[in-house]
């Protein structure tokens, strides 16, 4: 197993939130997790990266909200009565921050244990999976573990601050 899965090797096992994103099966570790909201208008910032929507205010904080679909290059759809935004607590290189993503749902929680997560892919530089932590199969679906540290490099982290 690849040791880039630190932020999953506390123990045996981990609990993880899958989510659906375009008929595929995401999951973060459940410790990343800061909530899961409904999708609700949130305010938008001219002149950033099309995938962030916007921002959020939370308990004092400015959450900036990315779309997942936008941000790996999937078609977009219309947000429905499923679609919602899981904040999520990354760690960048000076701090903790906050970030929301937009998935079309929110399926489950799973203890994985770690001898069953997979490596990522390879792919030959064909696509970026550098925010990709590893697959495991959950009920018979394969699930893309993300590693929600790198959905956002340090400098697009930066430049969101600096728009905020």
């Amino acid at each position: 197993m690849d040791t880039n899965h630190s932020s999953w090797l506390q123990s045996d096992t981990e609990q993880i939130l899958t989510f659906s994103l375009n008929d595929e099966e995401y999951g973060v570790n459940i410790l990343m997790v800061n909530e899961i909201r409904e999708w609700s208008n949130i305010t938008s910032i001219p002149g950033i990266a099309n995938y962030v929507k916007g921002v959020l205010h939370l308990r004092g904080n400015i959450v900036p909200i990315i779309d997942l679909r936008e941000k790996f290059g999937l078609e977009s759809i219309p947000y429905g009565p499923t679609t919602v935004v899981i904040l999520l607590n990354i760690v960048g290189d000076e701090a903790q921050n906050v970030i929301g993503i937009v998935v079309d749902s929110v399926s489950d929680t799973h203890a994985v244990n770690h001898k069953d997560i997979r490596d990522k892919p390879t792919v030959g530089g064909f696509i970026d999976v550098a925010y990709i932590q590893g697959l495991v199969e959950v009920d018979e679906r394969l699930v893309l573990l993300l590693d929600v540290n790198k959905l956002l490099s340090e400098t697009q982290l930066q430049q969101l601050k600096a728009a905020i």
